[in-house]
Formats: structure tokens, C-alpha cells, sequence
């Protein structure tokens, strides 16, 4: 009767040996399949800018030459080398973005960058004309954060709602600004 129950206790560890060792082995196996694929450990619509780069390095200022810092706010930054078509819908959809960050709409500035003829439209009197003293950067639309890092870069044809989603969320787990 020992046999039994000593055959029985090992069958038992032996069971327990190989559930953990496939429960580890699995989740080893699982960790470095998904870390190769696409979007491994963001969540962010836009691109991370890269290199990371600082309104210091670009020169920012206002049209009039005054040095222009973020001033502890985040910014929506476009930049633009002509605004037409495509500028003047984004600089719209950025708008009803800000609008619709409701109360945290204070903690956040829109600038353009564009061609030294443009004066920002009249139904937009809170957009700030932007110049840089270096070549400024791609066309898009830029979110700053208070510090004046660019964090964000996305085309001027993305879609608002997630240049929103990103926004939100960066104000949320902000400390600063």
C-alpha cells in the first residue's frame, strides 16, 4: 500500500512539475512571439518625433521676432510650407479639436508655421503664426508638450478624433502643464 501511495505522490509532483514548466515555458514563448509584432507597447496614434527635437533647437518666435517659449502649456503645432486646401482643413479640425477638450482647453495653444504671407483666418483669432530660426520640420501637425519637446508628429491629413485620443491622454497622465 506504500508503493501505491508513494507512485501516486510522484505521479502528482511529476503533474505539477510539467503544468508549471509548460505555464512558464508558454508564457516565455508568448512574451517574445507578441513582442515582435507590430505596435509592440504603444497605444499612441501618432509618431513619436525622431530625433527628438525642442523649440530651442528650431528657433521658435513670434512673427514680430519675440522668443516665444511654451510657457508651461501644451501646443498643436502645424506646420505647413504653403497653407492651402489641405492646411485650412486641418487648422478647422484642429479647432473643433481644442473646442472639444472642454475644461483642459486652457492648458493647450495652437500654433502655425507656414509661409511669411499667411495671416491666420479671422473665426481663428487664438491661432499664434509660429517662425523658426532653423529648417523647420515636416509638414504635419506637432503636439509640444510644456517643456517645448515635440512628442507627436502626425500627417495633415489625420483624422482629428485621434490626434484628440492622444491629446487627452497626455494631459491626463501630465504633472506639468
Amino acid at each position: 500500500m506504500s508503493e501505491t501511495k508513494e507512485n501516486g505522490a510522484r505521479r502528482q509532483l511529476t503533474l505539477i512539475l510539467i503544468v508549471a514548466s509548460l505555464s512558464l515555458g508558454g508564457s516565455y514563448a508568448l512574451f517574445y512571439l507578441a513582442r515582435g509584432a507590430e505596435g509592440w507597447g504603444t497605444t499612441n496614434n501618432g509618431a513619436f518625433v525622431d530625433p527628438p527635437s525642442t523649440i530651442t533647437e528650431l528657433g521658435w518666435s513670434t512673427q514680430d521676432g519675440a522668443t516665444l517659449s511654451t510657457s508651461g502649456q501644451w501646443w498643436l503645432w502645424t506646420v505647413a510650407a504653403q497653407c492651402k486646401e489641405a492646411c485650412t482643413e486641418t487648422l478647422k479640425n484642429l479647432r473643433a479639436t481644442h473646442i472639444l477638450l472642454n475644461r483642459e482647453a486652457k492648458r493647450v495653444r495652437r500654433g502655425i508655421t507656414t509661409s511669411s504671407d499667411y495671416t491666420p483666418p479671422s473665426d481663428q483669432p487664438d491661432l499664434l503664426g509660429i517662425r523658426t530660426t532653423s529648417p523647420q520640420p515636416s509638414p504635419g501637425v506637432y503636439i509640444v508638450d510644456p517643456l517645448g519637446n515635440l512628442v507627436f508628429f502626425y500627417a495633415l491629413d489625420t483624422n482629428p478624433k485621434l490626434i484628440l485620443k492622444d491629446l487627452k491622454k497626455l494631459l491626463k497622465v501630465s504633472q506639468i502643464g
